[in-house]
This record gives C-alpha cells, structure tokens and sequence, in this order.
C-alpha cells in the first residue's frame, strides 16, 4: 500500500519542545519494558491457580514470539503513516490483550491473551526510539536517551518486586489490569505531549508479502527453540519440521530483500558496516540483560530461597546501578572523541562480575549478591545508549523508523533465544533432579541441582555480553552529526 500525503516540513525544536515530546514517551517505553519482568515472578502463582504449571514458559514465549514478529512492521508503518498513529495502533493493541489476561479462566486464554499482548507491545519501546531520533541529533541524543535508559532499566528492575507485590497480596490478574490503567494515561499524555512531534514521513510501499515471510520464519524458528528439549527432543520430526520451515521461509524472505522494489527492510541498511555491529552490540547486550531479569528473580527463590517479593525488592538495587550508569553515560556520550570506550570498559566489568556470580552461585550471600549486581549495572548501562546513538548517525532520517525497527526486531529475536535456551537448562535440571520428567517444583527441592543449573545460565550469560563487547569494539568512532548536520539528512 502507498502513502499519497506529501510530507509536511520539517521544523526544528527548542530543547524544551524536544524534552516534553521525550517525557510523552516515557509511559509507552515504560509499558512495554514493565511486561515480562513483572510476570516472571508471579508465575508459580498462575501455574498453581490455573493447574497447569508445564505451560507456564509460554506465558512469556507467546508474548515474545508476537512482539519480535511485529517489530519490523511497525517500523515500516511508522515511516509511512506517521509515529502517533502507529503508537496508538500499539498501545489499544496492548490493552485489549493486558483485557483478555485479565479475565482469562484457563492457561489456554491466557498464553492467547498474551500472544495479543506482545502484537502491541512491540511497538512500544520500538517507538520510543523511533521518536527520539526524529527530536534530537545524534550528537546531543546521548542526554536524551539517558531518560529512556532510566525509565526502560527501572521497569525492568520493578517489574519482579510489583509482580512479586501483586501475586502475594493481590491477585495475579491485578498485573494486567495494571497494564489498562498504564495504557490509558498513556493515550492520553501521548496524545497532549506529542502535538509538537515532527512528521518525517514518506511516500513508501509496506512490504506485506516480505512481512508475512518474515514473521512466518520467526515464529517458526522461535517455536522450535522453545519446544526442542523440552516437548520434544531436539531431533524429532516436529523440532526439526519447524527449523525447516523457519529457514526455507528465511530464505525466500532474502530473496525478497534482494528482488523487492522496496524491501521490508532496505538492503542499504544492512550493508551499513555501522549498523550492522551497533545492531548486534545492542542485541547481545540487551539480551544477556533480559535473561537476567527474568532468571535472577527465580534464582534467588529457588536457590537462596527469598519469597517472590524479596526476590523482586532484592533486584531495585540493579534498576538503581543501571539508572546511574545509562544517565552519566548518556551526558557523556556527545561530549567525547572516543566515545566507545566507556561503553567497552563497562562490559569488560559486567562480564566480570557475571563470571563471579557464576563460580559462587551455590555459595554467594545476598550482601555480595547486591555488589555484584550493582557492578553489573554500573557496567551495562553505558552501551544501550551508543548503540542507538551509531544507528541514528548512520542512516537517513527517513529511514530511522525501520532501522530501529531492525535493531528492536534484532534484540526481540536474540532475547527470545536466550530466554528460550536458559529455560531449556534450567528445565532439564529440574527433569533430573525428579527423575520423573516433570518440573513440578523439582528446583524448590534440589537447591543443589538448582544452583547448577543456574551456574550454566550465568556462564551462558557472560558469552552473550561477551559477543557485545566485540560487536562495540568493531563499531568505527565517526563524528557525531550536530543538529544542522542532521536535519541536513
């Protein structure tokens, strides 16, 4: 489908228009972080509630798979028919499917409602960063960013400790309508704050027959991640069917980036050497972050034993290092020549102090545990930031939505992975430990077993943000445009 509307010009904005454009989007960045971090601890909860504990990863798979899925979608549609609608399209999307979870009767509604969940929910953060690049210029988007960096790391650090709150003192259900309520102040801060909000659409084409490939290959890659070794083994026919199909469908989703007259996702992009390692430095990185934030909280419940609220409150100190970490950096990042080294400093740190926790996870106590976490995230938070910051210095502005959207759909895909294969452990030492084949609270049991199973999560850990730290080592330091420079784009 085209866009016929011409675009409207281009105007510049105070550094007060651009700042209150950025708070408007604070609500949306905070939903879409809030989600699968303040469900993880609430879900032995649901499991006994709904009698159905063996379905319980698919609470956050379902959500997963949709939200990676859509992302390059939304970056497209984001291009063509401006950022406020799409964030609106994103945000009722992600009320009606936080509505079906919150009524849902069984684990089947439930795993649905959150597939819809994600269909929103992946617009959200995307959209953020989309909205950023369009009010500020890569050399002074490194203040900016330290907003969204500190609302995304601080929902992700509250997401266990109000999921652990709601699922001993309310009920699990409030988790969602949590999300309605979230949602409908963000319809409308959004729809005040984002009046000034440049347009920089254009005339494109949606790729659909590209997107349906795409989305079609992702689904059915992360199904077979998800199910291999723990359904099934990993070499029976449905595993193995569904990587088939995932790279038979991958292959003629190439075919179409290269024969499309105007690709879902342009070929320039992913020949940009820049975006191509800002893209994997991001998505390394912030997957290592989301397979602990959701494998922390259920570590320190079924090893060192905390209740889901002390779980959850034992992780703020992580949400506070990574506050200040991204904050700093983000003033810094614009006012220095050599602006990798900080961020690769940081990593070789957080890699560290991952490795630490790993040797002693059967043996650290909790005062040492808070260290490590605080090193973590002093060291982590400075990446996200240059990342984005290369992206945006990299590619036309009126490509940024759909390069973002790649670099989100990038990070979406690997942290479904991650989360995908740390379940697997983690699963299959719980199998072992009750020598019945089901999990049924095998690692409340068997701490020793348990913490072993973690250790390997953490070492899985460290390799990821590892490859991050590679990734930022490769990126070229290329001046930062100024604000003419970019509107000159």
């Amino acid at each position: 489908m085209d866009a016929r509307t011409t675009p409207p010009p281009v105007t510049s904005l105070s550094h007060k228009e651009a700042r209150v454009i950025v708070m408007g989007m604070m609500f949306p960045v905070f939903m879409g972080s809030l989600d699968n971090t303040n469900l993880a601890t609430a879900l032995p909860t649901i499991g006994r509630d709904l009698g159905d504990p063996n379905l319980l990863p698919w609470l956050i798979t379902a959500y997963l798979l949709a939200a990676t899925a859509v992302v390059p979608l939304y970056g497209k549609i984001a291009d063509i028919y401006g950022r406020k609608f799409t964030l609106r399209i994103a945000i009722v999307i992600y009320m009606a499917g936080s509505l079906v979870c919150a009524l849902a009767p069984d684990m089947l509604t439930l795993i649905f409602g959150r597939a819809l969940h994600g269909l929103g929910g992946g617009g959200l953060s995307t959209m953020g960063a989309i909205v950023l690049g369009d009010v500020v210029a890569p050399k002074e988007r490194g203040r900016y960013y330290a907003y969204f960096a500190v609302v995304y790391t601080t929902a992700g650090a509250l997401g266990p400790a109000l999921g652990g709150f709601f699922s001993d003192h309310l009920q699990w259900s409030a988790i969602f309508w949590f999300n309605i309520l979230l949602g409908c102040t963000a319809l409308v801060v959004t729809g005040i704050l984002l009046r000034r909000l440049p347009r920089h659409e254009r005339p494109h084409r949606l790729d659909v027959i590209g997107a349906a490939l795409i989305v079609t290959a992702s689904i059915s890659f992360m199904l077979a991640v998800n199910l291999g070794g723990v359904r099934y083994p990993w070499t029976s026919p449905p595993v193995l069917g569904l990587f088939a199909v995932a790279a038979a469908v991958g292959l003629l989703f190439v075919r179409r980036l290269l024969t499309a007259p105007e690709p879902l996702i342009p070929i320039a992009i992913l020949k940009n050497r820049q975006v191509r390692y800002a893209t994997g430095g991001h998505a390394f990185g912030w997957a290592s972050i989301v397979g602990l934030n959701i494998f922390m909280p259920q570590y320190l419940q079924n090893v060192i034993g905390l209740t889901p609220t002390g779980a959850g409150l034992t992780l703020v100190i992580f949400m506070i290092a990574l506050n200040i970490s991204a904050g700093t950096a983000g003033f810094l990042l614009g006012r220095v020549v050599h602006y990798k080294l900080l961020p690769m400093a940081g990593l070789s740190v957080a890699i560290c102090a991952i490795l630490v926790l790993a040797w002693n996870v059967d043996r650290v106590n909790l005062v040492w545990f808070e260290v490590l976490l605080v090193v973590i995230g002093l060291g982590f938070g400075a990446m996200p930031g240059l990342t984005q910051v290369v992206v945006q210095n990299s590619v036309e502005r009126h490509q940024l939505g759909i390069s973002v959207g790649t670099m989100t759909f990038t990070r979406n895909l690997l942290a479904t992975f991650m989360v995908a294969v740390f379940g697997a452990i983690v699963a299959g030492f719980a199998i072992k430990a009750s020598g019945s084949g089901e999990l049924g609270g095998a690692l409340a049991q068997d701490a020793a077993m348990a913490a072993e199973a973690y250790r390997r999560v953490f070492f899985a850990t460290a390799a990821t943000m590892t490859v991050a730290l590679i990734s930022i080592f490769l990126i070229e330091e290329k001046p930062l445009q100024s604000g003419a420079a970019a509107e000159a784009k």
